[in-house]
């Protein structure tokens, strides 16, 4: 026995209730197409390393950087002529103040007319350039004899003291602490010194005697 066939008020009900129900799924499609979506780039997200943070800028502090002992160290012009040799039992480089002090130093020194020029004290502070030296304790400066690009004599000369400051580039050595100047066989003691090696002029202040070698 067949079924009976549904009267048309039953077929345009059927018709609305699935209308509707298209209507419904044609608002929230959208979403739920867009949920793998959004889910996958979470965890893709958590996945990815996160950027490191900058690290905080080190303050430079007066703690020694490096050491150096019972060293040597030599420094060669373009043309293969030694300039420089540094003789110490330690060095300390000071991040703070760049400045690098060396124990028991020798410092050796060769000019464009190869006069040599020697530095030795207790201790020896020279700046980041390498251009301005403290000697402290037993200072000596000693510039052997030479002759200059013209053929005149540069005489031998000696500085000692217990604090003398060397600059290299204009050559210049000063102390406000007593010193002992020595030229070839001329002596001269003051309380302060101020020498240009440029002009070749010295100036003592203070009690200044000399003792000079009969001519």
């Amino acid at each position: 026995m067949n079924a009976p066939a549904p009267t048309d008020p039953q077929v345009k009900k059927r018709q609305r209730g699935l209308s509707r129900v298209w209507d419904q799924l044609s608002l929230y499609l959208p979403v739920l197409l867009m949920m793998p979506l959004a889910l996958a780039s979470y965890l893709l997200l958590q996945a990815t390393p996160q950027p490191m943070e900058p690290e905080p800028e080190r303050l430079l502090t007066n703690e020694p950087d490096f050491f150096m002992r019972r060293f040597s160290v030599k420094v060669f012009a373009p043309n293969g002529t030694l300039q420089t040799e540094v003789y110490g039992a330690e060095a300390r480089h000071h991040p703070d103040t760049d400045r690098t002090v060396i124990d028991t130093a020798r410092i050796r020194t060769y000019s464009a007319q190869r006069q040599l020029s020697t530095a030795t004290a207790r201790e020896i502070i020279s700046n980041g350039e390498g251009t301005v030296y403290e000697l402290r304790g037993d200072a000596v400066v000693v510039r052997q004899a030479a002759r200059n690009a013209a053929g005149q004599r540069l005489p031998r000369m000696e500085f000692h003291g217990e604090f003398l400051r060397v600059s290299t580039d204009p050559e210049h050595i000063e102390s406000d602490l007593p010193v002992l100047l020595i030229r070839d066989k001329d002596q001269m003691t003051a309380d302060t010194l101020d020498y240009r090696g440029d002009s070749r002029v010295v100036e003592l202040n203070g009690r200044v005697r000399a003792q000079l070698a009969p001519r």
